[in-house]
């Protein structure tokens, strides 16, 4: 699904995302949406949010 669209994004959905830390090598980190920081309806570079354990990042891949 596409983590380039706000309405794709909701609390508790499973992600995985590319922390600001891991752009150049595009290291993707799994966990659970708490928080969507992002709030325009879309982005290029994919939404973000900040997971529940505390990280922050944009959305990769969605799984439902």
């Amino acid at each position: 699904m596409d983590g380039q669209k706000r309405k794709n994004i909701e609390q508790g959905l499973n992600v995985d995302i590319v922390l600001k830390k891991d752009q150049r090598t595009g290291k993707l980190t799994n966990g659970v949406v708490k928080d969507i920081l992002t709030n325009s309806p879309t982005h290029p570079h994919g939404i973000k949010v900040r997971l529940e354990d505390g990280q922050v990042g944009r959305v990769k891949n969605i799984y439902k």
